[in-house]
């Protein structure tokens, strides 16, 4: 069918519509008239940029548009490329209806965002993501930032986009270890708060692995409407949002002490949902059957389950400490009662992370 899902995060007067579907890059009509000023910059990277730059640009003729290409990876999310984007933007002239387009996964949509939220106090931006996480995940509910050599996303802003434009036909190109990275964020909002979500993706998992285009795009428009909800209700992280960086806090050390990009943040987050399931479980708070539960299904979609051997437990745990969840000190986690129930749990005992963790 490849029908379009149309869906708003309810933000009042900065309420956004997000749009799932194939060929939206090419057809501008879903998605110019957000843009309302004349200076338009468009940032990628040199992996996408090659494949859907082109279709971007021609949808925006009669505007001062130009386009800035960024290095891949995740270790280019820093504050040296958000200084890039800066220096582009005082070249053009851009003032403060001055509007970037994120085009790209992930990290694109951050660092652009980022850099949105900083010019002149705040410009406006478009999320068009490229890879699955992004589409699920990162484009939707305005968290942006950078990462410094202690942590990730330890510098950044709320700051919602003007749009949000999935066209699931990049999703093509992507390679398959990065589709399946998307999926672990998928499985996420299952085993976050919708047990019957987790069960359709069970049954569907062939159907996921094989990316046919009406389940990849259900999938999709199920997580951001998931994601929308709650981020309407808690847009800055005061409560129920933590809930989403279910598997994140363990997710983001590996990703940390293995160096950025050795994992990628998929992988990290399906190995830390199992930490964090594991944990839950030796804490007396759910059964060990739904742990084996979220590692099965994970695995059935080509995920890891298990931390890289040879990992300190100690320095795992430092980085643990660096969370922006954590309060006073304390460790502060997103655990669950099972599957479709996290929640968030203060004071966390450091020993038993540590227990966890040396399990890996």
């Amino acid at each position: 069918m490849n029908a379009m899902h149309v869906l708003e995060v309810g933000l009042g007067e900065r309420a956004y519509p997000i749009r799932i579907g194939p060929g939206l890059l090419a057809d501008s009509g879903h998605w110019r008239p957000a843009i309302h000023g004349h200076h338009v910059l468009v940032v990628s990277n040199e992996t996408v940029a090659p494949l859907y730059l082109e279709r971007v640009m021609a949808g925006l003729g009669g505007l001062q548009a130009e386009a800035l290409v960024l290095p891949d990876g995740e270790s280019f999310k820093t504050l040296e490329q958000v200084t890039r984007v800066f220096d582009t933007l005082a070249a053009m002239g851009a003032s403060r209806d001055a509007c970037i387009v994120a085009l790209g996964g992930g990290v694109i949509g951050d660092l652009a965002g980022f850099a949105a939220a900083c010019w002149m106090r705040g410009i406006d931006f478009m999320q068009m993501p490229t890879t699955l996480l992004a589409m699920v995940d990162s484009s939707v509910g305005g968290k942006t930032g950078v990462n410094l050599a202690a942590g990730k996303n330890l510098v950044g802003a709320f700051h919602q986009p003007c749009a949000v434009i999935a066209d699931t036909g990049t999703l093509d190109t992507l390679p398959d270890r990065e589709f399946r990275a998307g999926l672990a964020e998928v499985v996420k909002y299952g085993a976050l708060g919708d047990a019957d979500f987790f069960a359709w993706l069970e049954q569907h998992a062939h159907a996921l692995n094989t990316r046919d285009a009406d389940t990849v795009a259900e999938a999709i428009a199920r997580c951001c409407k998931h994601k929308a909800a709650i981020v309407a209700r808690d847009e800055t992280e005061r409560g129920e949002r933590a809930l989403l960086n279910f598997g994140h806090t363990f997710g983001h050390a590996l990703e940390t002490e293995c160096g950025y990009g050795t994992l990628l943040h998929g992988e990290a987050v399906a190995i830390g949902m199992c930490q964090a399931a594991a944990l839950s479980t030796q804490m007396d708070m759910a059964a060990g059957s739904d742990a084996t539960r979220l590692a099965a299904l994970l695995r059935s979609l080509g995920l890891p389950v298990a931390a890289p051997e040879g990992l300190d437990p100690e320095d795992l745990l430092g980085h643990m400490r660096l969370d922006k969840k954590n309060l006073g000190g304390r460790l502060r986690l997103i655990l669950w009662r099972g599957i479709g129930r996290a929640e968030i749990v203060g004071d966390v005992d450091p020993a038993r992370v540590r227990e966890t963790l040396s399990a890996g």
